[in-house]
């Protein structure tokens, strides 16, 4: 059931404080160790402490086996990879110092790159860590700032968008492109969403729809709405 028509729902002022960066300490395996997320993988888990200087050279370390390949190609250990990256920025101050310490083939804009991954807010990196959003994608989600971040996620998860449209999309909002025309771009509705719903519920939703001559989204974005305030 979607229900996206220009003018279908109603409009209202949200100050809500959506967290659209990291909250938890950098370095800290706040996902990659829930099991509730990644089941007994999170016994495997990894903290890198930036202040801890045993820790950080264990950062350098899985920084530089990252940058040449040498882990695995899977959505954990490069959220692993991610964590150690941001864990070495802070731990030495600056993106080429962390670059220098790290060696082999880590670069400056490698290190930025995964480091914003690690600094997404968790809603996103959660789905990251489900495979849910590719971990390259998620790179490119990281270039985009405030609210943006967070729709563009969204919208890979439910358009679905590949990695390249992904980068596209970035590219464009941070070249002032209004998201939901980058989106548009692509042929994805910004907050077009399809639910499954109970019969019953289904059947009071399309009834109360006909009395009230609107379409179902409004009756079901109205009632969220309510429902986050």
């Amino acid at each position: 059931m979607t229900d996206n028509r220009p003018g279908t729902h109603r409009r209202r002022d949200d100050d809500r404080s959506i967290p659209t960066d990291r909250e938890s300490p950098v370095g800290a395996p706040v996902i990659r160790g829930d099991e509730s997320v990644t089941g007994t993988r999170a016994r495997d888990a990894v903290q890198f402490n930036p202040d801890d200087p045993n820790s950080l050279a264990d950062a350098a370390e899985t920084v530089r086996q990252f940058a040449n390949g040498e882990i695995n190609d899977d959505h954990l250990y490069m959220l692993r990879g991610a964590a150690a990256c941001a864990a070495l920025v802070r731990g030495e101050g600056s993106y080429k110092a962390a670059a220098e310490r790290a060696g082999g083939d880590t670069t400056v804009s490698f290190i930025r790159k995964w480091a914003r991954v690690h600094d997404l807010p968790r809603s996103v990196r959660k789905q990251v860590a489900l495979g849910r959003i590719a971990p390259t994608a998620a790179k490119h989600i990281a270039r985009v700032g405030g609210e943006a971040r967070l729709l563009l996620a969204w919208a890979t998860l439910d358009g679905p968008l590949t990695v390249r449209e992904v980068r596209s999309i970035a590219s464009a909002v941070n070249n002032d492109t209004p998201i939901e025309h980058a989106l548009a771009e692509h042929g994805v509705t910004l907050g077009q969403l399809e639910l499954t719903l109970s019969p019953p519920t289904y059947r009071d939703l399309r009834r109360q729809a006909s009395i009230n001559g609107v379409e179902p989204g409004t009756i079901v974005s109205d009632a969220l709405e309510e429902y986050f305030e």
